[in-house]
């Protein structure tokens, strides 16, 4: 986890980055303490609660609120996916609280707000989904933790009528952050029975184990959440919680952690460049009998083996970039409005990078910039006012090094172009 502000890392010449941030502002409306001592101790490891008092921000009801969740449920259009609805642990289907969106709009699968608001009536849980993408202050927000914890962030909410129960204890496969926005709700907390779930290991693999665990064991956190408290909770451990005297709000920022498998996962996938390891089983084999799977095994653990010992982190670090670092997308930029400046640019206009935004820039001729899903190249005379764009700092054409002011101007407009920079201050 990257607990400092995140001007790119730079070894051998090298230098890949995000949006800078100040102290990891986002983070530090998750967690109390120091974020230090959360990295090392706390971070995958343990749960923590973070009362509000201990918390910097002072509460959430900038990032969402019960009249939020209204105007979502009732004016935004939403379709399925973006919304779940539960009760005691069983998720309803989609068809009870969706229809035809009318006249115009020849979808079948609108919320109704009428249907949600006679379920939510009668004890059920509504679960806003993927609000990184649909609630402004949101997007916002999980842009800029996902540049600070180096993890791909979600966020949903979960609303629940006085003293009902979404979900029975489980356990989730990412690391969580739980922001009590409104009402109280009481959470449990258990060791996990299965120690850092991969994505393809979910809790009703070992649904057995869970609910003995949570009736047996005793929590690590027993807790009321009230507004402005968090909970950290890492992927594994075992969670439930219930509203208690009114209606309850909490947000689930939820992080995709990357792990060690994934670097197993990426370098076997390497070993695909060796020919032999692509050769044919032979005509006839039985893939259920263990002699003949051992006679292969014979053969390709050691040409796997010594691919895996040739691979370079160059490689490997390439092959991660492209599957991860799409996994938030960087701040919205608004088409007709960008298209504007790009048409209006001129020496002296103030522009920055996109915020969020991954990149790592290669120094040489020309000048890499690789980005998410493509790579720019760049005259290697650019090298030092491509840095000065890149630094996270607003600057302003004309004052770029290295460039006069045409060729600061071309180049401005082509990382305009490419959505790599943004006009304004």
């Amino acid at each position: 986890m990257n607990t400092q502000p995140e001007t790119g890392q730079r070894s051998t010449g090298q230098r890949s980055g995000g949006q800078p941030s100040d102290g990891c502002p986002a983070l530090r409306r998750c967690v109390t303490g120091d974020l230090e001592e959360f990295a090392a101790n706390y971070w995958g490891a343990q749960a923590l609660l973070s009362p509000a008092p201990d918390i910097p921000a002072g509460g959430f009801a900038d990032l969402f609120s019960l009249g939020a969740a209204d105007e979502l449920l009732s004016r935004r259009g939403l379709r399925t996916p973006f919304l779940r609805i539960a009760k005691d642990g069983s998720v309803v289907g989609d068809s009870q609280f969706t229809g035809a969106a009318g006249v115009g709009a020849e979808i079948g699968d609108q919320v109704r707000d009428d249907k949600v608001a006679a379920l939510f009536a009668s004890g059920h849980t509504v679960v806003l989904q993927a609000l990184h993408r649909t609630w402004p202050p949101l997007v916002d927000f999980a842009t800029q933790l996902s540049v600070e914890a180096g993890h791909p962030v979600q966020i949903n909410a979960y609303i629940t009528p006085p003293e009902s129960q979404g979900f029975a204890a489980h356990y989730d496969v990412h690391d969580v952050f739980v922001l009590q926005v409104a009402g109280e709700k009481h959470w449990t907390v258990h060791a996990p029975v299965h120690v850092d779930p991969l994505r393809n290991q979910p809790w009703t693999d070992h649904s057995a184990a869970v609910a003995a665990a949570a009736r047996d064991q005793q929590p690590v956190i027993d807790a009321v959440l009230r507004p402005g408290d968090a909970l950290y909770v890492p992927r594994g451990f075992l969670h439930s919680a219930k509203a208690l005297g009114g209606v309850s709000a909490h947000l689930t920022v939820g992080l995709h952690t990357l792990t060690r498998y994934l670097l197993v996962q990426e370098l076997a996938a390497l070993a695909a460049n060796e020919a032999e390891l692509r050769t044919a089983l032979p005509l006839g084999f039985d893939s259920g009998d263990p002699e003949q799977v051992a006679q292969q095994l014979e053969k390709v653990v050691p040409l796997l083996t010594e691919q895996i010992r040739a691979a370079s982190a160059d490689e490997l670090a390439t092959r991660l970039r492209r599957r991860t670092w799409s996994g938030n997308r960087p701040a919205p930029l608004g088409p007709l409005a960008h298209a504007a400046a790009i048409t209006s640019l001129a020496v002296g206009t103030a522009v920055r990078l996109r915020a969020g935004l991954r990149f790592r820039l290669v120094p040489g001729d020309p000048v890499l910039m690789q980005l998410p899903d493509r790579t720019i190249s760049l005259p290697a005379a650019t090298s030092e006012a491509v840095a000065r764009v890149c630094s996270g700092d607003v600057v302003r054409v004309g004052e770029l090094p290295g460039l006069d002011e045409a060729d600061q101007l071309v180049l401005v407009r082509r990382l305009m172009t490419e959505a790599v920079v943004v006009a304004g201050l």
